[in-house]
């Protein structure tokens, strides 16, 4: 059957926006890489290119091989990973609640996790060996509990979640869960005070390959999970009503996906530190790049969440050296103008 002139164009037009979303995307992967290469030859200790390369191909000596593969490598991987997760649990939060001001940081899901943090510090020391496998549990554990009073205060029969309720509802658990938190600080020795501290601030603490592999196989799980829901979340940004009538379990999935995010956020918290921000930011420069679709919408956002990170941990790492600041205030000196910008844009569409 022939094409009217109509649907030819309409064709032509959907094309065009595949090539343009598929350039935006190998932008994304391009810069990720370019990121990766310069934080491999940037610290303290000076590594040339040259260095650099020799040594990734077994050449270097015994400082470069430490320097490179003992230092740098594991906390640019966790940075990378900190950064998609971050980043994909913020774009779920923000669909799955209709509210574009939705992060995890902002719901309480971060404050949750590091609450969990702190008691572990408390009793069991920073940087035990049980803490690398047991962390992202109690973060978990942490996150889980915070996420489920935020929805269970959110939540209204027949009605769904309240955008606007969500969000108060997540300050008002993050608030309480900080005063809790400044309380337990209180009664820490100097030791665990400096490293929640730091860790509170968003630092990459556990910059090993152990943490990697801690953190690794919940994103190995999670990742993809969410990348499968990508149809089912542009369901669930219609009206209910609609995403009932095509057939979606509308509370159920929502539940489900809350959980990946939950997920996503408590794992990635376990090792880095409450770095805010990322899970706002990444989803709405996504968005302004490839458009509402999640199929290509998801891996653009996990690539700006990468992107952002490891950017922002390289120039934590050299910007006050030999010291180094937490990853988490050079993520915040982006995202709080960002954020009372789209508080301002959220106000005038109300």
């Amino acid at each position: 059957m022939m094409m009217t002139a109509q649907q030819q164009i309409n064709e032509a037009y959907k094309r065009k926006i595949a090539r343009r979303n598929t350039g935006i995307m190998i932008g994304c992967g391009a810069l990720l890489i370019i990121s990766f290469i310069i934080s491999m030859n940037t610290g303290y200790a000076k590594l040339s290119p040259l260095d650099t390369l020799r040594t990734l191909f077994g050449g270097g000596t015994a400082k470069e091989n430490l320097i490179l593969f003992d230092f740098r490598l594991p906390r640019i991987v966790i940075s990378i990973l900190v950064g998609m997760g971050l980043a994909l649990s913020g774009c779920i939060l923000q669909d799955i609640s209709k509210n574009p001001l939705a992060d995890p940081g902002l719901l309480g899901i971060n404050a949750g996790a590091g609450l969990m943090v702190i008691l572990y510090v408390m009793f069991f020391g920073a940087k035990s060996f049980m803490s690398v496998l047991t962390l992202p549990f109690l973060s978990l554990t942490g996150a889980g509990t915070a996420a489920i009073i935020v929805y269970t205060l959110t939540y209204k029969k027949g009605d769904g979640i309240a955008p606007m309720r969500l969000i108060l509802a997540g300050v008002a658990v993050q608030a309480g869960i900080s005063a809790l938190t400044t309380l337990l600080v209180a009664k820490l020795d100097e030791t665990q005070f400096s490293f929640v501290a730091t860790w509170q601030a968003g630092s990459i603490w556990g910059s090993n390959w152990k943490f990697v592999m801690a953190l690794l196989p919940w994103l190995l799980l999670l990742i993809p999970y969410v990348l499968s829901k990508s149809h089912l979340l542009d369901i669930l940004n219609l009206e209910d009503g609609i995403a009932y009538s095509l057939g979606a379990s509308v509370e159920q999935e929502r539940r489900k996906l809350l959980a990946a995010a939950v997920g996503l956020a408590a794992s990635c918290v376990a090792v880095s530190g409450s770095i805010s921000f990322v899970g706002l930011i990444a989803p709405h420069l996504a968005r302004r790049l490839v458009g509402p679709k999640h199929r290509i919408l998801l891996p653009t956002c996990a690539m700006v969440g990468a992107v952002m990170v490891s950017t922002a941990d390289t120039i934590a790492r050299v910007v006050v050296q030999p010291s180094e600041l937490p990853v988490g205030i050079i993520v915040a000196i982006i995202g709080a103008p960002y954020f009372l910008y789209l508080m301002k844009i959220k106000s005038r569409q109300q």
